[in-house]
């Protein structure tokens, strides 16, 4: 059987298990579309959640970037981690007592303020777009190497499947589909890590095998790393990070960033008791844990692998020739994500770092610049080819890509479906629209928002590769805030919490458009990219925590000199902090 044969039988095996569980478990109510009818067990809840949690940018993204980066780039690792457990101990158990469908709709209830909820459904659609638009190309991506269609080809089929199985389920549907995903992500994830620690070390179970030793060479795993990247010009894999700053406010960043994502908030709606949250957050946390635990390894290994199919005898020895580049190269130079320039003509691949400090070293090795370029992206899934893996786990691992990426795409397009139908059309302009109506608002508004995200997919805004940093700082400026000073103060009010997600909005949005040059306003393009003009030397991907402590700072000093929140909202909070039972979710 050929590859796209075996491709095609794993993607499509997977894509029509999605669609029959879809049709299984249709929405019948609002309450089964937006919280799955508030019934999930919280093993289940957590496996969806952990589905929901691992996107693209989790299974495909984040081992590329610390494999590039080493231990520098272990802030997303640590970040995103982080920011689960904020969620999972200061925000899922409380919002979940406080039993509503949307987090719009906690945050206009509980600061009694129209103007509130419509800040916050403003910030949910902007994030959860900025995200889907990262899923639905991730998408095209996968199809466009394993199924050998073209990206854009890729995303329709992508939207279609999640049009299915997200507009007939909802929530329902979402929720027992996501565990699918979830098996199908994990599974793929973890079988290659397995092989490929095998292979490099010995020791079966990859987490352990990054501290093992290499096996061809017999000095431990990461010392072999840090010495093939030194010979390339590259800093040590393991050095530290020199910018502590940016570092520690970057982690913080992506850590009440996601902290303050709706579409995983959402999920801690479906269980039918504040305990039940607590626990599917735990089981969460663990299924989460096997692929965040991976990862470095995966990243490890894949860097290794990769700079030994371009120099098999060393980096000082000569390096492949093009011509004997194996298949895997031959396949991604396909998709436009592995290109290949020979700057010094002599028919051989060099790549490494091609910096001042390296040239003269590099010159007299005959380089005359980096001649191979691979985008970090595309290391997970061609990590099994590279490793010479047998073609079933590639397949295995194309239908992993895309399961983590439709999983959090469907999370993502139901929080903005739900803030349309549910904040939008039932709290402001139709308030009485029966719950028919409602329903069908929601699959009409789930409909319309596929649509967009596939075409801003097709057609990504010129900035697409900087716009995570957009999602990440109004989620940790805005939301984030918000839903922390309404759990544990009774005091900020009304005024206080719009005056403090516009003022934190306002402050991140405008730092990030201006340092990082994008040109929406004028005079900024000379500002790019250029730390000597960053505030206290504060990174633009940096300035959502920043952003956090301005609403923080701005809600509270704006409550303290204006009228406390009337009683019945304090005695709410109250009772919402210290839970006294479950409460079934309601749609007031």
């Amino acid at each position: 059987m050929s590859q796209f044969a075996i491709n095609l039988l794993f993607v499509g095996g997977s894509f029509a298990l999605y669609i029959a569980i879809a049709v299984w478990s249709r929405a019948a109510s609002t309450k089964e579309f937006y919280v799955a009818g508030g019934g999930v067990h919280p093993v289940v809840n957590g496996m969806a959640t952990a589905a929901d949690w691992m996107s693209a940018a989790s299974f495909i993204s984040m081992a590329g970037l610390i494999a590039a980066g080493g231990y520098a780039n272990s802030t997303y690792l640590m970040g995103w981690t982080g920011g689960y457990v904020l969620l999972a101990m200061l925000l899922a158990p409380y919002l979940r007592k406080f039993g509503k469908f949307t987090v719009p709709q906690f945050i206009g209830d509980r600061f009694y303020s129209s103007s509130a909820r419509m800040v916050a459904v403003i910030c949910l659609i902007i994030t959860s777009v900025t995200y889907v638009i990262g899923q639905m190309t991730g998408a095209g991506v996968a199809f466009s190497r394993f199924l050998e269609v073209s990206s854009n080809t890729g995303l329709i089929i992508a939207a279609v499947v999640v049009f299915f199985y997200a507009v007939l389920g909802g929530m329902k549907g979402i929720t027992y589909t996501q565990v699918a995903q979830y098996v199908v992500l994990i599974i793929a994830y973890t079988i290659p890590a397995v092989f490929i620690s095998l292979q490099l070390t010995g020791n079966p179970i990859p987490p352990l095998g990054l501290f093992s030793d290499h096996t061809e060479s017999g000095v431990p795993l990461l010392t072999k790393l840090d010495s093939v990247v030194r010979e390339l010009g590259f800093r040590d894999y393991t050095a530290d990070v020199p910018d502590k700053l940016n570092m520690v406010l970057f982690t913080l960043s992506l850590m009440i960033g996601t902290a303050g994502l709706p579409h995983v908030i959402i999920r801690f709606f479906t269980v039918p008791k504040v305990a039940d949250a607590r626990w599917s957050a735990g089981w969460a946390l663990v299924f989460i844990a096997v692929l965040y635990l991976s990862a470095p390894a995966v990243a490890a290994m894949a860097r290794l692998n990769l700079l030994h199919t371009i120099y098999p005898e060393g980096p000082q020895a000569a390096a492949l020739q093009y011509e004997a580049r194996p298949d895997w190269i031959k396949n991604w130079e396909a998709t436009g994500l592995v290109k290949f320039e020979d700057k010094n003509g002599d028919g051989r691949i060099q790549t490494y770092n091609d910096v001042p400090a390296f040239q003269e070293t590099a010159s007299a090795r005959g380089w005359a610049g980096n001649e191979l370029s691979v985008n970090n992206d595309i290391l997970v899934l061609a990590n099994p080819e590279i490793a010479n893996l047998p073609g079933w786990v590639v397949g295995l691992i194309a239908a992993g890509g895309l399961a983590a990426a439709l999983s959090t795409a469907a999370g993502l397009l139901l929080a903005i479906s739900s803030a349309v139908s549910h904040d939008l059309i039932k709290g402001w302009f139709k308030p009485d629209i029966s719950e028919r109506g409602e329903l069908l608002a929601a699959r009409i508004s789930m409909a319309v928002a596929i649509a967009v995200a596939t075409w801003l997919g097709i057609n990504p805004p010129g900035f697409a590769a900087q716009v995570v940093a957009l999602a990440f700082g109004i989620a940790a400026a805005s939301i984030f805030p918000a839903l922390m000073l309404g759990i544990f103060s009774k005091r900020v009010n009304s005024v206080g919490a719009v005056a403090g997600m516009l003022a934190g909005l306002l402050a991140t949005m405008v730092y990030i458009f201006i340092y990082l040059g994008w040109f929406f306003i004028p005079g900024t393009a000379n500002l790019a990219n250029t730390p000597e003009n960053w505030l206290l030397g504060i990174s633009p991907l940096s300035f959502g925590a920043v952003g956090a402590m301005i609403n923080f700072a701005v809600a509270l000093g704006v409550s303290a000199v204006t009228a406390p929140p009337p009683q019945d909202i304090q005695d709410l909070v109250e009772s919402v902090r210290y839970p006294r039972g479950a409460g079934a979710a309601t749609d007031h």
